[in-house]
């Protein structure tokens, strides 16, 4: 079933409200329809960071690859030490990293050795350097020195084994994980392609940054917000700039973003204004299932399909857009891209003062989060409006209150999430 199938199908469920739709089943709703790009391609290990696995990685190798030593010491036979007296042993050579014992330990013999150093074939055991004394050749081991046989070594594919699953597709590839990959000998790894998402704002009103404005006009701020949260997210963006309310050269810009992109993002007219364009222009390329969701702010937002390529149309309040980017949009692109979800990191906290809040719709309130005499603690924004950028970049976190939350008082726990 392809997208557009999907979202008919879903639309003609009795519980189905384009109109008043909670945030999770908003959610829900969205990622039902999404199935991840199919291109993949083969990147260096160098050029992999933020990019998506298409395929597991299975280990070539055991790691470690050989048994070796957790700390320096000395290499020795277990069944050599006296179990309730000082044994003495002969030294008869030594073991560095990159440079093993050549030979076999016999009977009563030891030999020095380094972390990470390969275990002598003979030796079963290391006894750490503090633990013993050498004179002459001859190293002394204290009673009790080590408890049992094996003590202080790292065995061969310990940390992995050779032919384990050490990746599974769908992982975001993250700088250690580069290591990991690097210390198996991995140099190349399968990775989905970019998705591409092209974008552009809608209005009158805008004027680009660097013109003079006009009095009755506003820069464009969100198409910046936006090409940002798409970069940072390590997604293609294909910045289109802006739209006039005109119908018509909407549905031009619609049909050439479509063309080009995975996802078709506008941000402003998908509200219920006169004024807003974006429904009309849809539907001449496509189906559009809109819905405002029971959320504040962003309640405004529009989903569906433009040809082949999957549509948001994000509300014009500059922190509306923000929060159903982070909210809604970003969960979906990932999935398109074919990322394997996992669940956002939420704490919860101690209200410093009281918030003002309705039933009847979830809200996501800028805050600020910090630690205070040891207790977390969150302070709300003084400023909630839509339209007040400045609280957005005031604010390290999300104060998440739900659907049938009302107001709260001061010393109330709340969750939070980190911006």
């Amino acid at each position: 079933m392809n997208t557009l199938e999907t979202l008919s199908t879903l639309a003609a469920a009795e519980d189905y409200d384009p109109n008043s739709m909670p945030v999770e089943k908003a959610r829900a709703f969205i990622r039902q329809t999404l199935s991840p790009v199919c291109g993949v391609e083969r990147v260096a290990l160098k050029c992999a960071l933020h990019r998506v696995l298409a395929e597991p990685i299975v280990s070539p190798i055991n790691v470690p690859s050989f048994d070796n030593s957790a700390m320096d010491g000395y290499a020795l036979l277990f069944a050599d030490l006296h179990p309730n007296a000082s044994t003495s042993l002969t030294r008869v050579g030594a073991s560095f990293a990159g440079h093993p014992f050549e030979g076999k330990l016999n009977a009563g013999e030891c030999a020095r050795i380094m972390t990470g150093a390969t275990i002598p074939e003979g030796a079963d055991t290391v006894v750490m350097q503090e633990r013993t004394t050498e004179e002459n050749g001859t190293v002394r081991i204290e009673a009790g020195a080590v408890s049992a046989s094996g003590q202080n070594c790292r065995r061969a594919g310990e940390d992995i084994k050779k032919g384990d699953t050490v990746f599974r597709a769908g992982v975001r590839i993250t700088a250690p994980m580069i290591g990991m990959l690097a210390s198996l000998g991995i140099t190349e790894v399968s990775v989905y392609r970019k998705l591409r998402v092209a974008f552009f704002s809608n209005g009158d009103e805008l004027t680009p940054i660097g013109a003079p404005l006009q009095f009755g006009k506003i820069y464009d701020s969100n198409r910046y917000a936006l090409d940002a949260l798409l970069t940072e997210n390590n997604f293609i963006a294909i910045d289109l700039g802006t739209a006039p309310d005109d119908v018509q050269k909407l549905e031009e810009k619609l049909f050439v973003a479509a063309k080009n992109a995975d996802v078709v993002m506008t941000i402003g007219g998908v509200s219920v204004g006169d004024a807003d364009y974006i429904k009309t222009a849809l539907k001449a390329r496509g189906e559009i299932l809109f819905w405002r969701i029971a959320m504040k702010p962003g309640r405004p937002l529009a989903f569906g399909v433009i040809d082949n390529a999957v549509f948001f149309g994000l509300p014009g309040n500059p922190v509306s857009a923000v929060v159903t980017f982070t909210q809604f949009v970003r969960d979906a692109l990932l999935i398109l891209q074919g990322q394997t979800l996992v669940p956002p990191l939420t704490f919860h906290a101690t209200l410093t003062r009281g918030t003002k809040k309705a039933k009847g719709r979830t809200e996501f309130q800028r805050g600020f989060c910090e630690t205070r005499d040891g207790k977390t603690v969150v302070t709300p924004d003084a400023e909630q409006g839509s339209g007040i950028l400045s609280s957005m970049a005031r604010a390290n976190c999300f104060i998440v209150l739900p659907q049938d939350c009302g107001a709260l008082p001061e010393g109330a726990t709340v969750e939070i999430l980190p911006i």
